[in-house]
């Protein structure tokens, strides 16, 4: 039996925002193996639901990888009971946002996947090669990266992500939609870098474990990524008075879509190309489109990234969100 929630997305967003409730957002992963993921699924399911936990979490048979927002008097007790059903969840480590938003969640969608993260990589068994890059605190990143003549770092992230903030001097090769697009050509990309210190570097670390773990596995060498990733980074560099080599916002996959770093504006609204780093989604449903949008192109264009999509959503005003 599959559980789920019994209430509608609506309803759900109401109950949220008349709440007075202090929240933790976090994100964790981890990959091990799980033997029956829709058993381990479910018992996640009740635990949250439990807590009052809500997010969006993906299982499979290499382990799990969680975007939530929880009440704070339970967050001691979420991690006591993780460690419960599963002794591998024990000293977890976990990500809390560089930025708090009431809205980031409000339903509980627990996902068995294939894997926890696409990574398209065919004939590569991660879970039992096990070696991993060297994970870097946020001194050691700013250190290396003082040493631009032997040192790389490379986002592994999806392009829309990387155009609102990034590391400075920071590569990123094809502008990837997807993780799968990103590994496909990581080999053949990094090659004239093999002999230089390769720092890897996504949102909260799970993309950077497993392509770390391709390019050793490859033969690389002098393989690096940052531990916790990018909120790991600036939750460090915070707590120890550290210069922050990041600049812009970070994407995030929750209704917040970006967290503040810096003050720094380095991309374009889509329109006007004036500068701009706020996310939106086309009104027009059949499109849909991911795209940053000013203030004043968004009353333009009413939402829409065309007056094609305008013309269109005005026709049928078709929207389901």
């Amino acid at each position: 039996m599959l559980l789920h929630n019994r209430k509608s997305n609506f309803e759900l967003k109401k109950i949220i925002f008349k709440k007075n409730e202090e929240r933790k957002i976090l994100s964790f992963y981890k990959y091990f193996f799980i033997n029956d993921p829709l058993i381990f699924r479910n018992n996640i399911y009740i635990l949250f639901n439990t807590l009052d936990i809500f997010g969006r979490i993906y299982i499979s048979s290499e382990g799990i990888n969680a975007q939530i927002s929880i009440p704070c008097y339970f967050y001691e007790m979420m991690k006591f009971f993780l460690y419960k059903l599963n002794p591998q969840l024990k000293n977890l480590y976990i990500n809390s946002a560089i930025e708090y938003k009431k809205n980031a969640f409000w339903v509980l969608r627990v996902i068995n996947k294939k894997n926890i993260i696409n990574d398209g990589i065919k004939n590569f068994d991660f879970l039992n090669f096990i070696t991993v890059g060297k994970y870097l605190n946020a001194y050691q990143v700013n250190i290396m990266l003082e040493d631009s003549d032997n040192t790389i770092i490379v986002d592994i992230r999806n392009y829309y992500e990387y155009k609102i903030g990034h590391f400075n001097n920071a590569i990123i090769f094809t502008p990837a939609n997807n993780f799968r697009e990103q590994m496909s050509t990581l080999l053949y990309n990094l090659q004239k870098y093999k002999n230089k210190n390769i720092i890897l570097y996504c949102t909260g670390g799970i993309r950077c474990e497993k392509a770390t773990s391709w390019l050793l596995y490859n033969n690389f060498k002098n393989i690096f990524h940052i531990k916790g990733g990018i909120i790991g980074y600036i939750n460090d560099a915070k707590k120890n008075n550290l210069p922050i080599k990041f600049k812009g916002k970070n994407f995030v996959f929750d209704n917040r879509m970006s967290e503040s770093v810096t003050e720094d504006v380095i991309s374009h609204c889509y329109q006007c190309n004036n500068y701009y780093d706020i996310y939106t989604n086309c009104k027009n449903n059949f499109c849909h489109l991911l795209f940053i949008q000013c203030s004043s192109c968004k009353d333009k264009y009413h939402n829409c990234c065309s007056k094609k999509c305008m013309n269109i959503y005005s026709k049928y005003k078709i929207n389901y969100y």
